[in-house]
Formats: C-alpha cells, sequence, structure tokens
C-alpha cells in the first residue's frame, strides 16, 4: 500500500522510545529576551520543572502542570483560571489531552490511529528560539534520546477584547472603553510520518480555552497515484492526484470545576415557536439535564456546558463551561466517529478515543462502548472535530497548516466579565443598569 511508505521513519524508531517519561529537564532555550516581571505562584502538585504561571496584561492569571505522554503527547493538569478581581484561582480542569488522531484514506486502502499506534509523544519535534517568539522553550524528555527543546510557552495578542461607551449604562460623564487581549500560548510540534502536528492550547485573558490541532509537514509522495479516484491534481497536468483522507482528532477532558470532580452536564437547544402577532418569529429555548452517558450530535443552536455541583459566581449563579465548537467534517462510517461529543462516567482505564485496549485491556476499545448506560456524576468530555483533506497545488512544500478545534468558554465563571475595566466593576453596573440621579 503506498501510504505506507508515509510510516517509514517510525518504524525504524528505536523500541526504547515505548518508554517515553514526561517533565522538562535541562536548560530551557530562550527565544528571545522579556520585560522581567514577578513570577505568579505556580499550579500546586507539580513535578519539578513542570509548572507554567503567567499573568496576562488585562490582569487574569493562568497556572497549570505539564507532562509528557509517550502516546497521547502533551498533557496539561491542574489548570487553573484567576481574573484580577478573584482573591483565589478558580480551578478548571484536572487534566487536559489528545486521545487520537484517526486518519483514514478515502480508497479504503489504508488507516491509521497516529496517537495510539504510532506512539505520537514519543517524536518531539526540535523548535528554535524563532519558532517560539517572545517565549520560552522547554524541553521534553524522551527515554532513549538527549532532551529536545520541544514546548513552547509564550504569549500572543488576540485582537479587541473589547470596545464599548460606558453613557449606554449609566456612567456620567461616559467615555470609551477597549483594550486588546492576549492568550497564553502553549504548543508542542510532534512528527508521524512527512506529517507534523501542532499540538496547541490557548488561554485567553477572558476565560476562553481553545484546543486546536494544526498539521503541517508534506503530503506523501507515495500517495500522488489518485488512488480515491476524486483527488485533485497536483503539479503540471492531470498526472499526479493526491488520494484525499481525513484527519478525525479526539480530546479527552477531565473538569475539575471549584475542585470538584462532580459536576452536571445540561444540553441545551433552541427550536422556532410559531409566531408573534406582528407576524416576528417565537424561538424557544430548552435546558436538558443528561442524567446518563451521552453520545452527542452537534445542531443548529445546540450546546452542551458541564456545571459546578459546589461553585457559585459571586451573583450565587453556579459555574460551568460551555463547549463551544467549530467546523468539522466528521468521518461517518465508524460510529465511534460519527458524533460530536461524548460524556462519560470517568474510569481510570478509559484513555483513548479508539486503540484503548492496546493499553488498557480491562475497557472497551472505543469510546462509543464506553457509553453504557452509567449515570453521569464525573463528568469526562470527548470532543471529536474532524478535518476531510482533499490536498491542493498550495499544500507544497511545505504543507500550510491546517487548523482543527474547539473551545470551551466560562459561562457564571464570574460575576461580570473578567476583564471589566475597574472603573465599571461595580454592583451598579452589574445586572440591569441602575442610573444615577438627573440621568
Amino acid at each position: 500500500m503506498h501510504a505506507s511508505v508515509r510510516r517509514l521513519a517510525l518504524l525504524a524508531a528505536p523500541a526504547l522510545l515505548v518508554l517515553t517519561t514526561g517533565a522538562s529537564a535541562g536548560p530551557a532555550a530562550q527565544a528571545a529576551p522579556a520585560a522581567p516581571e514577578p513570577a505568579p505562584p505556580s499550579a500546586t502538585g507539580c513535578s519539578p520543572g513542570s509548572a507554567i504561571a503567567k499573568k496576562l496584561p488585562n490582569g487574569t492569571t493562568w497556572r497549570m502542570c505539564w507532562h509528557n505522554s509517550p502516546t497521547a503527547g502533551l498533557v496539561l493538569e491542574n489548570v487553573s483560571y484567576q481574573p484580577r478581581h478573584e482573591r483565589r484561582p478558580i480551578k478548571v480542569l484536572a487534566a487536559a489531552r489528545l486521545a487520537q488522531i484517526n486518519v483514514p484514506y478515502d480508497n479504503g486502502a489504508q488507516e491509521y490511529n497516529d496517537i495510539t499506534s504510532f506512539y505520537f509523544g514519543s517524536t518531539p519535534e526540535r523548535l528554535a528560539p524563532a519558532d517560539c517568539p517572545g517565549g520560552t522553550v522547554k524541553n521534553i524528555r524522551v527515554e532513549g534520546q538527549r532532551p529536545v527543546p520541544a514546548l513552547c510557552v509564550t504569549t500572543q495578542p488576540r485582537g479587541f477584547a473589547y470596545h464599548g461607551n460606558s453613557s449606554d449604562i449609566g456612567e456620567d460623564p461616559g467615555r470609551t472603553d477597549s483594550a486588546q487581549g492576549d492568550d497564553l500560548v502553549v504548543y508542542v510540534v510532534n512528527s508521524v510520518g512527512y506529517y507534523h502536528y501542532i499540538t496547541q492550547w490557548n488561554f485567553s485573558d477572558d476565560g476562553t480555552v481553545t484546543a486546536k490541532e494544526g498539521a503541517t509537514g508534506n503530503l506523501s509522495p507515495a500517495d500522488y497515484d489518485a488512488g480515491d479516484t476524486t483527488g485533485m491534481p497536483l503539479g503540471k497536468g492531470n498526472r499526479d492526484k493526491a488520494t484525499s483522507h481525513h484527519h478525525n482528532v479526539f480530546w479527552r477532558l477531565d473538569f475539575d470545576i471549584d475542585g470538584s470532580r462532580k459536576a452536571k452536564v445540561e444540553q441545551w437547544d433552541t427550536e422556532p415557536d410559531g409566531r408573534s402577532a406582528d407576524g416576528v418569529a417565537r424561538l424557544r429555548t430548552t435546558r436538558k439535564r443528561l442524567v446518563k452517558e451521552t453520545a452527542g450530535d452537534a445542531a443548529p443552536s445546540r450546546w452542551w456546558r458541564v456545571v459546578s455541583n459546589t461553585g457559585k459566581n459571586a451573583d450565587g449563579h453556579p459555574r460551568s463551561w460551555e463547549i463551544v465548537q467549530q467546523h468539522t467534517d466528521k468521518y461517518s462510517p465508524h460510529e465511534y466517529t460519527s458524533h460530536d461529543v461524548y460524556f462519560t462516567q470517568y474510569k481510570g482505564c478509559e484513555k483513548y478515543a479508539s486503540g484503548n485496549r492496546e493499553f488498557e485491556p480491562r475497557c472497551a476499545d472505543t469510546v462509543d462502548r464506553f457509553v453504557d448506560g452509567q449515570e453521569l456524576t464525573r463528568p469526562v468530555v470527548w470532543v471529536n472535530v474532524g478535518f476531510h483533506h482533499i490536498a491542493r497545488d498550495e499544500d507544497q512544500a511545505p504543507m500550510p497548516v491546517h487548523w482543527q478545534g474547539f473551545q470551551i468558554a466560562p459561562r457564571d465563571v464570574t460575576a461580570m466579565s473578567p476583564i471589566t475595566p475597574d472603573h465599571l466593576h461595580d454592583p451598579r453596573y452589574n445586572g440591569e443598569p441602575r442610573w444615577e440621579e438627573g440621568q
């Protein structure tokens, strides 16, 4: 099978790579000098060298631990978030990691599980300082190899954080408030055959977490055979056509909202509900508690959130995190890849969305089999985002990065926006504005 050539580099890897360990070691490579500032306290429970803590310009601090898994690659743990008006960190995630990258080819000749079958985390690519602008490159230890400078920790601007006029909510005199936002960004590049995958996490100052997987590298030279009969022609004429294929990426999120692994899961749907007397459409939104393990499918105006059992914001509203899905090309021939999200009860041996039994023979093999009717009290969230790669001329060479991913966004985690300007962070502007006399 021609596409199997794509894997030759891995097949020659030493067996010791299977025993990859985590944590950083050795000196870190400095990408560029940065203005000194007091370092925020690190996350608790981190092993030496594995803590990340960053206070962003708008005052939000993110803390977490990291390690490298020989299969999953970058794993983040003990993730917490502290806006400047909160006295203590707000716990968000116990662990976040990749759970599978499934790559089936359209001609049916081959299908790969890049996480479990090729020890994804054992192949970190060396990052030069220029690959981590403004940040620090930390070392990853891989058994049988010298430490590899491969984990980038940096910050990036994300554009407008907000723009508004305070006179609209009763401040007199009003003023125009605007600010640009920033992200803490953590990423690693891992190679599998000809592909280089960028596993990236963005932690925004407004509390949003973005999980991104980028694919770059090169198209397989052995796949220019139009094996699927429909590949787009590359190069001169119509002789060379790269075989189309999918990248189905699964992430696994283990929540720890306010320090409790126990939480509720809700599904929200908005649907048409007739029209008013004036002919304007009415919409009706319903909320459904997911009591048992569930496989979910995205639909227009549908979303899910994980709700704290114990934590509330200053307004007395339960804290929760909303799953924000983006574009996906689901690969429907497999049951486990045909759904967009899974909510399963935590079980220690359920680690991978497919190929799970290669490492955990006590458990089912694929995530759809994890859904077996258990009550959902300690939810684990599995998010599946697919990309159908029909190659184009511009994919040569190296291939521009194509991204796929999702977000979790704070919903009622704080009583007001975590980056509200100080002059508006006042009970008078929380809820319906209370106008001053004379206005």
